[in-house]
C-alpha cells in the first residue's frame, strides 16, 4: 500500500475541489449521445471517496490547547482509490501524533530524531514553501493513502499550542475545510481557566487571508448551529452544522476558520502563577499603567514593485497610524527604493502640524527603482541612536522601527547574512525592529530573523485582502508600550530550567509567559520578583506564591487527581514548559552562527522534542505498520501528548472492532458490582457465595492482591450516593474507579473510570470508554467495547472484565459506576489475597443445607425454613452462617442463586480495615490475620 506523509507551509490546497467542479461541468459525449448532467453527477458521487465524519476537539487548559482531528472516509467504488487528508494547523503548533487506519491495517506515527543534514534541508524547504505559497500563520498537514474497494479509512491527527494574547484576547483557531459536505461535522472547544473567564466570543467563519483585518470586527455573531455553555471558569463551545447548513456556507466544503476568542480575570499586578507536580507557569499581563513614550521611525518600501494597490493601501494605513501617535511620542519617516529618502534628518514631536506634514510626505511617495533594505535599516537606526544620544532620553521610553517591504534586497548589500549582522551590530539591543512583509515575493525569512534578533515581531500582510486594515491591526499590537526592561527572578536554588526571564518591552494587550521546573518537590512557597521601568518610575513587585502539594499517586496514571473537566490526563504545565522551551531553543538556534553553540542548541532542542513527541525541524515522523486492530501491540504509545479528557488514540468503531465480551455473556460469577455486591464462584463444588461490603465514599478496597506472586494488584475506589426512598440504608456506594497495577515482566498502571481508561506503561495512553479500541503493551492487553466493558488480559493467563454502567437520566441515588469480574485467575499465585482474591484458589463446603436442595442445585430457591434456607459455609478455615438468595448481576440482566453471608466479617481474613488501600495503586500485601502456610481447603460435609 502506498503511503505519503508530508508537512509543509502554505494554504490548504483546493485543487481537488476545482478539478471536481470542472468534471461536473464536463460536456463530453459518448456514442454521439450526450450524458445527462444528473447522471454524470450521480456517477461522480458513486466513485468519489465519501467523508462520513470530520470532527475536531480542542481542550484548552490555562491557555495551552490540545487539539484532536478525526476524519473518516469511505470508498464506495468497486476499485481501490487514492485519498488525501489535508488539515491546516496553526504555524505555532507542534504536531504530536498521527495515526492512519486503512481497512484492517493500522499505521502509527512515530516521532524520531532527524539526521543533522536533513534537519537543515527541511528548514530550507519549509521556508521556500513559505515564499512560494505565502505564509498565512498556518501549516498544512497532508497524508495520502489508497483505500481498498468498499472499505474505510480513518485519519487521526493531534497537535498542541500555547495561545498568545493579542489586543487583550486569546484566539483559538480551528480550520474547517473538509473539501466536501460531511454527514457528521463537529467542532468542540472546551476552555478551563482557573482564574476565571472575563469574556468569550465566537466569531463568524473567516477566511485565513482576511482574518487579521484590524480593529473593525464583524459583529454578525457565531456561525449557525453553534452552542455556547459557560460558567465562571469553564466554557464549552459546540459547532455542529447539518449538511444543509454547511451547503449554505460553502458548497465545496471549505467553510473557513472557526475562531473562539476569550480573556481571563486578572486580579494580581504580579500576574497569575500556577504550580502543579514540580512545574510552574507565570502569566504576567499588568494593566492600568501609563503608556511609555515611543521613539518610532516608519520605514516604507517605495520600490517599483509597490506600484498600485499595495502602496495605496499602505499609505492609507499609515495615515491612520500617524493619527494614533500620542503627544509624548516622537517620529520620523523614511522611504526607500534604490535611494534612501528621509523625511526629516531627526525625530520630531507629535503635533498637528508634524502629523499633517508627514501625511503630505507619504502622499507624494511614488514607486520606482530597486530595494535597498540594508541602507534603509542603517539610516533608521542612526536616526534613533542620534535622537536618544542628543536629547538625553531616559530608559523609560521605547525606540522602535516599523519596517515594511514587499520584496527582496536587490540594491546595495544583498547578502542576507551581512544584512543581519550589520543590523544587529548597529541596533545593539537598544532598538526593536518590527517587520511587515507584503505579498508573496517578500523574503520572509529575512524579515523574521531581523525581528527575532532585534526584540521585535514580524507579520505577513496579504495583498489579496485589505492590506491597510491588516497593517493597522499589527500596529495596534505595539502602539501602547507599558513597561520596558522587564526582569523576572525566582530563587535559583529552587527553580531550574526556567524559560526566558528578560523581556525588552511589554505592550498593552499582550502577555509575558515564563515556565519552569521546581528543584525542590517539597517546596511550599515560591518567591517571585518582577522589576521593570515605566513612564513614571522603576517598578519592583515581590510576592510569595503558595505551592500546592504534588497530587497523590502522581507516579501512576493520573494519580488521585479529581475527575473534573480538564483535570485528568497529562500535566498541562509540564507540556507547556516543554513547548515553550523547545520554541526558545529553536529561536536561539536560528539566531546563532555556525559552530559548537549552534550544534549544542540543535541537540538540546532535538532531545526535548523527541522526549515530548513534538514534530519540529529536528524531528521526523515515520509511519510504521502496526498489528490489526483486534490485537494492536503498542500502537498507541504517544497518548501523553493528548489533552486532558481527549483520547485521540482510541479507535473509532469499525468492522474489525467487535466486542470481546458481551455484558450478558457469563464471563465469571466471581465479581464485585452494584452497591457493591460481591459474588464468589467455587466451580469444583458448584457453590456460589455472595456478601456485601458497605464502605464509605472515598474508600479504596483491595480486590485482588498478588503483588508478591504474579505481580498483579487490583483496587477499587468507592463513590457515594443517597439511598432510594424507603430503603433501609442511608447511602449507597459504587465503584467509581478500578485500578490495576502489574509489575511483571514490566511495570504498568491501568486506571478505569466509567468514561475513560488510562494505561501508563512504557508510554502513556488515554482512551475514552465511548469508543471501541484494542491495544497492548509489555504483556498487558486491553480491549474497550464502547460504553459496555473493558477487558484486561495479563500474560495470557489472567483476565478481568470491567463492566461500564451508565445512566442516561440518573436518579438521585444512581451513579455511573463500574463492575469488576474475574474472567480467568489461572495465572494468580496460591498466595493471592484481597476481598475476591483470597477465594480464587480455595474450595468450599456446606453443612446443614436443607434436604430439598442439593449443593449443586441451580433451580429455584427451596422452601423457606424458619424464614430462610439456612446452612453453614466452610471456606479457608472459616465457618460462616449463610442463607439462600437470588441476586442479579451483569447490570441486572442475569440472575444468580447464591449462599449469602450476612456477616461478611466472619467470611474474610482479618478485619475490614485490612482491605483499605492507602492510594489507588497501593500494593501492600500484609493483612490482619495473614494467610495460612499454603492454600487452605474447605471440606463439604
Amino acid at each position: 500500500m502506498l503511503l505519503l506523509l508530508a508537512l509543509c507551509l502554505g494554504p490548504l490546497l483546493c485543487a481537488g475541489s476545482l478539478e471536481e467542479a470542472r468534471s461536473w461541468g464536463d460536456t463530453s459525449e459518448q456514442g454521439g449521445l450526450r450524458v445527462p448532467r444528473q447522471i454524470r453527477l450521480l456517477q461522480r458521487l458513486k466513485t468519489k471517496p465519501l467523508m462520513t465524519e470530520f470532527s475536531v476537539k480542542s481542550t484548552i487548559i490555562s491557555r495551552y490547547a490540545f487539539t484532536t482531528v478525526s476524519c473518516r472516509m469511505l470508498n464506495r467504488a468497486s476499485e481501490d482509490q487514492d485519498v488525501e487528508f489535508l488539515m491546516q494547523i496553526p504555524a505555532a503548533a507542534f504536531i504530536t501524533n498521527f495515526t492512519m487506519l486503512i481497512g484492517d491495517k493500522v499505521f502509527q506515527g512515530e516521532i524520531t530524531e532527524r539526521e543533522k543534514e536533513n534537519g537543515s534541508k527541511v528548514k530550507e524547504r519549509r521556508n521556500k514553501t513559505a515564499e512560494d505559497d505565502g505564509e498565512k500563520g498556518t501549516d498544512t498537514f497532508r497524508a495520502s493513502a489508497v483505500i481498498p474497494s468498499k472499505d474505510k479509512a480513518v485519519f487521526l491527527l493531534t497537535y498542541e499550542e500555547l495561545l498568545q494574547r493579542r489586543l487583550g484576547k486569546y484566539e483559538h483557531v480551528v480550520s474547517v475545510r473538509p473539501q466536501q459536505l460531511v454527514g457528521r461535522l463537529t467542532v468542540e472547544v472546551n476552555i478551563l481557566e482557573r482564574s476565571g473567564l472575563s469574556s468569550l466570543e465566537v466569531l463568524p467563519l473567516h477566511d485565513t487571508r482576511h482574518r487579521h483585518s484590524g480593529r473593525a470586527e464583524d459583529d454578525a455573531g457565531p456561525p449557525p448551529s453553534t452552542v455556547i455553555n459557560q460558567n465562571e471558569t469553564f466554557a464549552k463551545v459546540l459547532f455542529k452544522p447539518s449538511v444543509v447548513q454547511q451547503a449554505k456556507i460553502a458548497q465545496n466544503g471549505v467553510l473557513g476558520d472557526f475562531i473562539v476568542r476569550y480573556d481571563v480575570n486578572r486580579a494580581q499586578s504580579i500576574g497569575d502563577i500556577q504550580v502543579l507536580d514540580g512545574y510552574f507557569v507565570h502569566y504576567f499581563a499588568p494593566r492600568d499603567l501609563p503608556p511609555l513614550p515611543k521613539n518610532v521611525v516608519f520605514v516604507l518600501d517605495s520600490s517599483a514593485s509597490m506600484v498600485g494597490t499595495k502602496l495605496r493601501q499602505t499609505k492609507d494605513a499609515l495615515f491612520t497610524i500617524l493619527h494614533d501617535l500620542r503627544p509624548q511620542d516622537h517620529f520620523s519617516i523614511i522611504g526607500f527604493s534604490n535611494r534612501i529618502k528621509v523625511w526629516k534628518d531627526h525625530l520630531v514631536a507629535v503635533t498637528p502640524d508634524s502629523i499633517r506634514d508627514g501625511k503630505v510626505y507619504i502622499h507624494h511617495m511614488s514607486p520606482t527603482g530597486g530595494t535597498d533594505i540594508n541602507g534603509a535599516l542603517q539610516t533608521a537606526i542612526r536616526l534613533l541612536s542620534s535622537y536618544v544620544a542628543h536629547n538625553d532620553i531616559e530608559d523609560r521610553s521605547v525606540s522602535l522601527i516599523v519596517f515594511l517591504t514587499d520584496g527582496k534586497p536587490t540594491v546595495g548589500e544583498t547578502s542576507t547574512a551581512r544584512i543581519l549582522n550589520n543590523t544587529k551590530a548597529a541596533a545593539r539591543g537598544r532598538v526593536c525592529i518590527f517587520t511587515i512583509g507584503i505579498g508573496h515575493d517578500v523574503d520572509f525569512r529575512l524579515l523574521e530573523k531581523l525581528s527575532l534578533e532585534n526584540c521585535g515581531l514580524t507579520r505577513r500582510v496579504h495583498e489579496e485582502g485589505d492590506a491597510g486594515s491588516q497593517l493597522i491591526g499589527f500596529y495596534d499590537e505595539i502602539r501602547t508600550p507599558l513597561l520596558s526592561d522587564i526582569r523576572i527572578a525566582y530563587p535559583p536554588r529552587l527553580v531550574q530550567q526556567a524559560t526566558r526571564t528578560f523581556f525588552p518591552n511589554y505592550f498593552n494587550g499582550s502577555e509575558i509567559i515564563i515556565a519552569g521546573k521546581l528543584a525542590d518537590g517539597q517546596l511550599d512557597r515560591l518567591r517571585v520578583e518582577v522589576t521593570a521601568s515605566n513612564s513614571k518610575k522603576f517598578v519592583v513587585l515581590k510576592t510569595d506564591v503558595p505551592v500546592e502539594p504534588q497530587r497523590a499517586g502522581s507516579d501512576g496514571p493520573g494519580g488521585a487527581r479529581p475527575e473534573e473537566a480538564g483535570e485528568a490526563g497529562p500535566n498541562h504545565l509540564e507540556r507547556l514548559w516543554s513547548y515553550l522551551t523547545v520554541r526558545e531553543l529553536l529561536s536561539s538556534w536560528l539566531q546563532s552562527g555556525a559552530g559548537q553553540e549552534k550544534e549544542r542548541l540543535r541537540q538540546k532542542a532535538q532531545a526535548l522534542a523527541v522526549n515530548s513527541r513534538f514534530l519540529t525541524p529536528f524531528t521526523s515522523m515515520k509511519l510504521t505498520k502496526a498489528l490489526p486492530t483486534k490485537r494492536l501491540e503498542g500502537a498507541f504509545g504517544v497518548s501523553a501528548v493528548t489533552g486532558p479528557g481527549t483520547a485521540v488514540q482510541s479507535l473509532p468503531p469499525g468492522p474489525d472492532l467487535k466486542r470481546p465480551y458481551d455484558p450478558r455473556i457469563k464471563v465469571s460469577r466471581t465479581s464485585a458490582d452494584g452497591d457493591p455486591h460481591f459474588v464468589v464462584d467455587f466451580p469444583a463444588s458448584g457453590l456460589t457465595v455472595c456478601f456485601n461490603i458497605d464502605g464509605q465514599p472515598g474508600d479504596i478496597l483491595r480486590l485482588v492482591s498478588d503483588h508478591a506472586g504474579s505481580g498483579v494488584t487490583v483496587n477499587g475506589q468507592l463513590v457515594g450516593a443517597p439511598a432510594p426512598p424507603g430503603g433501609h440504608k442511608k447511602q449507597r456506594t459504587y465503584f467509581q474507579t478500578i485500578t490495576v497495577l502489574v509489575t511483571k515482566p514490566a511495570r504498568s498502571y491501568l486506571e478505569v473510570t466509567p468514561h475513560r481508561v488510562i494505561l501508563d506503561g512504557e508510554d502513556r495512553l488515554v482512551l475514552p470508554c465511548n469508543q471501541s479500541a484494542a491495544v497492548g503493551s509489555r504483556g498487558l492487553e486491553l480491549s474497550v467495547s464502547a460504553n459496555a466493558s473493558v477487558t484486561v488480559t495479563i500474560q495470557g493467563t489472567i483476565a478481568f472484565v470491567i463492566l461500564i454502567h451508565l445512566y442516561r437520566k440518573p436518579a438521585a441515588y444512581q451513579r455511573d459506576h463500574l463492575g469488576f469480574y474475574v474472567a480467568s485467575g489461572k495465572g494468580l499465585s496460591g498466595s493471592c489475597h484481597g476481598l475476591l482474591g483470597q477465594f480464587l484458589n480455595q474450595e468450599a463446603r456446606l453443612t446443614g443445607a436443607p434436604a430439598q436442595l442439593s449443593p449443586n442445585s441451580t433451580g429455584p430457591a427451596p422452601p423457606q425454613v424458619g424464614g430462610a434456607s439456612a446452612a453453614t459455609l466452610q471456606v479457608a478455615g472459616h465457618q460462616v452462617p449463610v442463607v439462600w438468595k437470588q441476586r442479579r448481576i451483569y447490570n441486572g440482566e442475569e440472575q444468580v442463586d447464591c449462599w449469602f453471608a450476612k456477616n461478611a466479617r466472619q467470611l474474610l481474613d482479618g478485619a475490614f480495615e485490612d482491605y483499605l488501600a492507602a492510594h489507588p495503586f497501593d500494593s501492600e500485601t500484609v493483612f490482619g490475620l495473614g494467610r495460612p502456610g499454603g492454600p487452605a481447603l474447605a471440606a463439604l460435609t
